[in-house]
């Protein structure tokens, strides 16, 4: 990160439906994030398709408007699933994440959805504690699901939000 973005904070993110025309520069960030990285095709096929939607985090305008992360999400009758989810590394650790995430949950909140189902690699701790704190819970896992860099597999902890139960909360 270069060391002006640290005093931009994610503050000066802005949230917005995503575009098919923004695959490319979200391939580029999710090739830098997984080791097993979508392309820009498999990326513009899936926003193609009537239930899938997409939210991007831009750096504000002024800094640029460049894409800093995305997120993917499927619907099917009542329940979403986060399909993928990446923000460049250099903004890691800024709230990227966290914005995209609560953003999802508006969007499913407002959508009247029941549930918001997602898998996490066990290794990914930061992530996992920050859908913990979205009020995502453990609820089964995959065994070898993921794949390392070095072929070495690692569980994948699906996890869900009741969206339902926290609409009934409010």
């Amino acid at each position: 990160m270069k060391w002006w973005q640290g005093l931009w904070g994610a503050s000066d993110v802005a949230i917005a439906p995503m575009q098919r025309s923004d695959a490319i520069e979200a391939s580029d960030i999710h090739r830098a994030v997984f080791a097993r990285p979508w392309t820009d095709g498999e990326i513009a096929d899936l926003l193609g398709t009537s239930s899938v939607t997409g939210f991007v985090a831009r750096e504000q305008a002024a800094h640029g408007g460049a894409i800093i992360g995305f997120v993917l999400l499927r619907a099917a009758a009542d329940e979403a699933e986060i399909l993928t989810i990446a923000v460049r590394p250099d903004w890691q650790g800024h709230g990227v994440g966290a914005r995209l995430m609560a953003h999802v949950l508006a969007h499913a909140h407002r959508e009247r959805l029941a549930s918001v189902f997602l898998e996490v690699g066990e290794t990914n701790a930061a992530a996992a504690a920050l859908y913990r704190k979205l009020g995502f819970a453990i609820v089964g896992d995959r065994p070898d699901y993921y794949r390392g860099t070095a072929e070495a597999r690692t569980r994948a902890l699906v996890m869900r939000h009741d969206v339902a139960s926290a609409r009934k909360a409010r």
